[in-house]
């Protein structure tokens, strides 16, 4: 059987169970012969009660994701989501399914445009730009029903390629509260954590660096900075 990105871990009483989903969320597993979603939503189905989900992946195919959003979605119980180090991409549309999402202290969530690779003539290209903008709205449908946020910011978020830290994440509504200290509610949890709501796109880091590497035009000195200068060479 090809390797699994997902496993379960039940409990004697099968009254809560955690799933742990790690590394890319890949179509190649997802669609092989013997992985499939038929398994994941036969092993989901399997037992009752509420489900913790945990969360530490970078992503991956899109479509997956959304089988598995779905599938956590209809669940009967309760989904809490716990990121412990990054929902990335399509990992972050999974973490939408949670009733509850709670991220680690240390934790990032990152969303972004949709990305494939496309072959063809201009024909074939204009069709793989406007499948990537019939994902990005279903995507945003995700991110709309859990944060209440509109769709135009939604879409400027995804645009920029934003990356949120906890607090973050729970400001603009991605989360619900900060793993740590028992906390129950979003309030609670974000004092607890004493973080500072951070967020950056991949269009600032990349801005920031090349402003460090390119070297800046040294500034003329003022008469007086010259003359400084010289009576510091004289004493000295």
């Amino acid at each position: 059987m090809k390797r699994k990105f997902w496993n379960w871990i039940g409990n004697e009483t099968n009254e809560e169970r955690t799933l742990v989903l790690n590394g890319e969320i890949s179509d190649e597993t997802w669609y092989g012969d013997e992985v499939t979603p038929k398994l994941f939503e036969k092993e989901l189905n399997a037992g009752k009660g509420n489900i913790t989900v945990w969360i530490n992946s970078p992503g991956g195919d899109v479509f997956a994701a959304a089988q598995i959003y779905n599938m956590l979605m209809e669940y009967k119980g309760d989904v809490t989501v716990k990121v412990d180090a990054l929902a990335a991409s399509a990992a972050s549309v999974i973490a939408m399914a949670g009733t509850s999402v709670l991220m680690s202290p240390v934790g990032m969530m990152m969303i972004h445009n949709p990305m494939t690779i496309a072959i063809g003539d201009s024909k074939e290209m204009q069709k793989a730009g406007e499948m990537l903008d019939e994902v990005k709205e279903s995507i945003m449908n995700a991110y709309e029903i859990k944060t209440g946020m509109n769709r135009t910011k939604i879409s400027h978020l995804m645009d920029a390629e934003s990356w949120f830290n906890a607090k973050k994440a729970v400001e603009l509504g991605f989360a619900d509260g900060i793993l740590g200290g028992g906390a129950e509610n979003t309030e609670d949890a974000v004092k607890g954590a004493e973080l500072e709501g951070v967020m950056f796109s991949r269009t600032a880091v990349a801005n920031s660096l090349l402003s460090k590497l390119i070297p800046k035009p040294e500034e003329e000195k003022t008469p007086v900075e010259q003359l400084e200068k010289r009576l510091n060479l004289l004493t000295h």
